[in-house]
């Protein structure tokens, strides 16, 4: 196999295997280094893929046990096989990882196991069981993602007290389980083991949940989380967990420890950007681990870019994807844009939450004047049909141009209905656009068209 590339990708997540792909469908003698067996980084292996393959099956236990009965369909004793639903995750995964060895294949990218580190410019060697290979090319991307953090006083086991990986293969559902962190992670995987028969309770350091996401339809997300079970305190600083034979305390600043079975820790994630060897190279990770880039991903080593989670900015696997492809396109062909205002950020809960562009909270603090329009799925007919009539759709315009410069959805399938305003903002589209756009009938993506009309005070169905 031979050593010399005209592009080394470190990472094979989704950052690292999409610009692998793209570069090699550009003409680019590729190669891929992975420290795990199986392709697809801590998205496919270890986050988005299996939490949301226990979200699907967690949500339809949680229906057969409630909501069934009122369409008619009766269910005799229902069971959980937690075993099952498990090797259910693990099989789709499976399947997604075998794919991707599939697409290296078919595009026919070098793939190397084991631990990528610089040498020196243009120089990685790769570590493994069988021993050190050196790869040289002139032109590197690092794509190693990140990894789970944690809080001062809290160490993680990864038996009582864990971080999202060990959460997701539970062999028994928790009687009690402390979340500390109310992001999107902490709240799927907390809704996941209360719908399962865990008592959840989720400790946020801050006044509100899902920071960063529409404060309106954060305030709504948290009634309606506390409705369904999980119990939530705010303003609660953790500092310490004590672990027990068969129990924790978690230790919170000005109230009573709590005790529960297991801690989940989701305090977000940090950039993995260890033992790379990147003094050898002269490139320094700024204070909070992250690497420096330029508007094209070049960070300050000749020939060094830079993509995905170990730059900063939104840790999302669709966001290193769109680096990714830039980056390569741009080292092809002399350019490549990613519109950060038109990426979505999701949260997989029922109902799921889904933003793109900004926030009123962001617009108010950047002082842009701007028009809001707003519809309820209670008044869709599609949302009352299939029983998930909670939540609204809301969008926000320029109030001099119209152009939309943000939507944010609470409600029955809210990621792939924001995907519809994520390509009007990329397109710089008006919401009058988005309102004169025929949405068929009945479907949950006339609330969209809705909300667009109300922007200009003109819906119909209010």
């Amino acid at each position: 196999m031979s050593s010399q590339f005209d592009l080394i990708v470190i990472g094979a997540g989704p950052g690292g295997y999409v610009a692998a792909i793209r570069a090699a469908q550009l003409g680019m003698n590729v190669a891929c280094i992975e420290k795990e067996k199986p392709l697809g980084g801590t998205c496919l292996r270890v986050g988005c893929i299996p939490s949301k393959a226990l979200l699907e099956s967690s949500d339809l236990y949680e229906q057969a046990k409630k909501s069934f009965g009122k369409r008619g369909v009766q269910i005799g004793k229902l069971e959980l096989d937690l075993p099952q639903m498990l090797a259910q995750k693990d099989e789709t995964v499976s399947t997604l990882t075998r794919g991707i060895d599939g697409l290296f294949k078919k595009n026919k990218i070098s793939r190397f196991q084991g631990h990528a580190k610089f040498l020196g410019p243009g120089q990685i060697q790769v570590n493994n069981a069988d021993g050190e290979s050196l790869l040289t090319s002139r032109q590197i991307l690092i794509a190693t993602g990140s990894v789970p953090t944690t809080l001062p006083g809290i160490e993680l086991d990864g038996e009582r007290v864990v971080s999202s990986t060990e959460a997701l293969c539970f062999q028994k559902v928790p009687e009690s389980l402390v979340v500390i962190g109310a992001g999107a992670i902490g709240l799927e995987l907390g809704s996941v083991w209360r719908r399962l028969g865990s008592q959840v309770t989720v400790l946020e350091y801050l006044d509100r949940i899902l920071p960063g996401m529409d404060g309106e339809l954060a305030k709504q997300a948290l009634k309606t989380f506390q409705s369904q079970g999980l119990q939530f305190q705010l303003r609660a600083k953790v500092t310490g967990v004590s672990v027990n034979r068969k129990s924790c305390d978690v230790h919170v600043d000005g109230m009573d420890s709590i005790r529960c079975e297991r801690v989940l820790v989701a305090v977000g994630r940090k950039p993995n950007t260890q033992d790379l060897g990147l003094e050898k190279i002269g490139v320094t990770p700024d204070k909070r681990g992250f690497i420096p880039v330029g508007k094209h991903y070049q960070t300050s080593a000749e020939g060094v870019y830079a993509i995905g989670d170990v730059i900063g900015g939104a840790m999302l696997a669709h966001k290193a994807e769109e680096e990714g492809i830039a980056c390569v396109e741009y080292l092809s062909t002399g350019y490549g844009h990613v519109n950060y205002q038109a990426i979505p950020a999701i949260v997989y809960t029922n109902p799921e939450v889904a933003s793109v562009g900004s926030t009123e909270e962001q617009l108010k603090e950047q002082k842009i004047e701007y028009k809001v329009g707003t519809f309820p799925f209670a008044a869709n007919g599609r949302a009352r049909a299939i029983g998930h009539a909670e939540g609204l759709v809301k969008i926000l315009a320029d109030a001099r141009t119209d152009r939309i410069l943000g939507a944010h959805i609470i409600g029955p399938h809210a990621g792939d209905l924001i995907a519809e305003v994520a390509v009007a903002i990329e397109f710089s589209a008006s919401s009058e656009d988005l309102a004169r756009a025929s949405h068929a009938h009945p479907t949950l993506a006339e609330a969209i068209k809705e909300a667009a009309m109300a922007v200009a005070k003109r819906t119909i169905h209010m």
